[in-house]
């Protein structure tokens, strides 16, 4: 996983991705059997939402992620019994020992994942699980009926992106023309895994967003990181609130949560 990936993103990402459901920790705990033993290791932990939300499920967490200001933010929680560590997952099992579930919540498609898989594998406790957290936070998912306020204009966002940074998807240091990697469960298989088994979770709840919060969802991105953007990121968080504020004079936005399910594999 590159750590440049979400440069100067650490502050942003927590007001700016819109929140998982709190339901997930039950369909966890109940589709596993959990019963308050074993840790639990979240890969890709960015600021520790998805740590957070599980932890207390577990005797002790542990959340791990390449950026350094993922994990700061991580660590001003100051939650009992979870441990930060800045690494790449690609350096486990650097010594963490074992773990009852191993939870990937929109990660996974960012390291070499073979080699991931590989390593966690052996990192699982005898019946231990695997656990995709399956959905986006980083827009709204379409659905029926009226919401209170307009949708981000997500179409013109991207527009004035790609007018700052040019046409190409930017990603870390790179370039991602053709978008992230798809075949998670051939990589599984291969790795070693049987599965999966799906547990929903549901979705759909309605968000009300500040022009502030949609600001730092575009923050929140690996395409539109402030670092992305150098001297000019002040002058395009300005055209970018003057886009919002014609979009919605009021300031107001709301944005509906996608579903989520649980794809569990085991070794």
């Amino acid at each position: 996983m590159n750590e440049a990936l979400y440069t100067g993103s650490a502050r942003y990402y927590a007001a700016g991705r819109l929140p998982y459901p709190a339901r997930i920790a039950e369909v966890l705990r109940d589709g596993l059997g959990l019963d308050g033993r074993g840790r639990l290791l979240d890969v890709g932990c960015g600021p520790g939402t998805v740590t957070l939300l599980l932890a207390p499920l577990f005797a002790g967490a542990v959340g791990v992620d390449a950026d350094p200001g993922m994990i700061a933010e991580a660590r001003r929680s100051g939650a009992d019994g979870v441990e930060w560590r800045q690494l790449r997952a690609e350096e486990l099992p650097a010594g963490l020992g074992t773990f009852r579930v191993a939870t990937f919540a929109q990660s996974f498609h960012w390291m070499d994942r073979p080699l991931v898989a590989r390593r966690v594998r052996g990192m699982l406790d005898p019946g231990g699980a695997w656990v995709h957290v399956d959905t986006k936070t980083h827009f709204s998912a379409p659905g029926d009926g009226p919401l209170p306020h307009p949708e981000p204009p997500r179409e013109a966002i991207d527009a004035l992106v790609k007018r700052y940074l040019g046409p190409v998807r930017r990603a870390g240091t790179g370039l991602l023309p053709q978008g992230t990697p798809s075949g998670e469960a051939e990589v599984m298989r291969a790795a070693g895994y049987t599965g999966p088994e799906v547990l929903p979770v549901g979705g759909g709840a309605v968000h009300v967003r500040s022009v502030d919060e949609v600001v730092a969802s575009v923050f929140s991105l690996s395409w539109s990181a402030p670092h992305l953007f150098g001297e000019r990121v002040a002058e395009f968080e300005r055209d970018l609130r003057a886009l919002l504020r014609s979009a919605s004079p009021p300031g107001r936005f709301a944005e509906r949560s996608h579903d989520v399910s649980l794809i569990v594999w085991r070794p």
